[in-house]
């Protein structure tokens, strides 16, 4: 199993702006459940209350190095990383085995 995690940093300073750009990440995001191979997707949004936080974070599960590849390049998921991209200053992740 490869846990795959990706955190992201939005580019916008406007509080209001950040909440409609972080809630669609998350439902572009969880949008994929069922689409593609992942056997899980959450995507959770930063409460606030920590200055410093990254935005959002999806953390997701595969069954196998294959499936993780085939997720990147998957139609849906590069239309979903375009919008991430549009929004966000930063990106973070890490892949591991389970």
């Amino acid at each position: 199993m490869i846990r795959h995690i990706v955190s992201w940093r939005l580019a916008s300073a406007d509080p209001e702006q950040r909440a409609a750009d972080a809630a669609g990440i998350k439902s572009r995001l969880e949008g994929l459940r069922g689409v593609l191979a992942a056997e899980r997707i959450d995507v959770g949004v930063d409460l606030g209350a920590t200055e410093g936080n990254w935005h959002v974070v999806l953390d997701s599960d595969f069954a196998d190095a294959d499936d993780l590849a085939a997720y990147q390049v998957h139609p849906a998921h590069v239309e979903a990383a375009a919008f991430i991209r549009s929004v966000a200053e930063a990106r973070s992740c890490v892949d591991y085995e389970r």
